[in-house]
């Protein structure tokens, strides 16, 4: 049976008016809070996969992001050589989702169809859209594409081994979610498709959108996925990651930062 992983390898403050798509028409006074990046991994079936690999450490603190670990070396802490790791989950395109996806250099990359051709395409540039991404992580992309290790997909990717991949888009034109069967359940690893729970829970978009209609849409099917017992959620930013999955690793060098996401553990 699989396992997953989440790997907090990043943090930062953030507020409710940075963060949620025009926060002042719910009529709420503004707050500071955390605002944790993970990548994650799913073992099983006699294979690792990697989903996302997280943002570069420089970029990060450019950006002014805490770097609580470099992704590559919490791999490594795990027993994992990013160098040899042989298949690649993109969720989306996003700086803080690829950004050391040339350090991957023998992985499939698998990611959606529609995620791959906008993001290589002539819109990509502009400053909405672009904000959000790294130039030459693009470009490793699109070397990635030449080079012919990228497999797309429209709609629903099996893996195999109990884990599927679901088109959403939203946040993305192509973002994806992962179902991984686990013992006891399922879980549902949300991505960016959900940065924090209340976006779920209130029904409060994340500030960068590319369709608000199909962000409200992955809403409801995060919903319908998890509307059942035994099926979790992880949300792709939420602190409240490591408080609803209390498991962590064990003699890994940095095990407070290396979740472990179990059915029947969760809060």
């Amino acid at each position: 049976m699989n396992e997953v992983l989440a790997v907090r390898y990043g943090t930062r403050t953030t507020t409710r008016t940075e963060s949620y798509l025009n926060w002042h028409v719910y009529g709420e006074p503004d707050e500071a809070f955390r605002m944790d990046y993970f990548f994650w991994v799913v073992r099983g079936g006699g294979r690792t996969t990697v989903v996302d690999c997280g943002f570069d450490p420089e970029v990060g603190r450019r950006r002014g992001r805490e770097v609580l670990v470099d992704p590559i070396e919490a791999l490594a802490a795990l027993g994992i050589d990013a160098a040899t790791v042989d298949r690649l989950v993109v969720s989306h395109a996003h700086y803080d989702h690829i950004g050391n996806l040339h350090r991957f250099p023998a992985a499939e990359v698998v990611m959606t169809a529609r995620e791959l051709e906008f993001w290589t395409g002539p819109h990509a540039g502009r400053v909405q859209f672009a904000h959000s991404t790294e130039t030459d992580e693009i470009a490793a992309l699109a070397r990635a594409r030449d080079e012919g290790r990228v497999t797309t997909f429209d709609g629903t990717h099996d893996l195999g081994d109990g884990f599927a991949l679901v088109e959403v888009g939203g946040h993305t034109p192509g973002q994806l979610i992962g179902r991984v069967a686990v013992d006891g359940g399922e879980v549902v690893l949300a991505a960016d498709a959900l940065h924090f729970y209340d976006e779920l829970t209130e029904d409060r978009p994340f500030f960068v959108v590319a369709d608000l209609e199909a962000m409200y849409e992955g809403f409801d099917t995060l919903r319908d996925l998890t509307d059942a017992p035994g099926r979790v959620l992880v949300a792709g930013h939420d602190a409240d990651v490591g408080r609803r999955f209390p498991g962590r690793a064990q003699g890994t060098g940095i095990d407070d930062l290396v979740i472990r996401i179990d059915v029947e553990g969760s809060r």
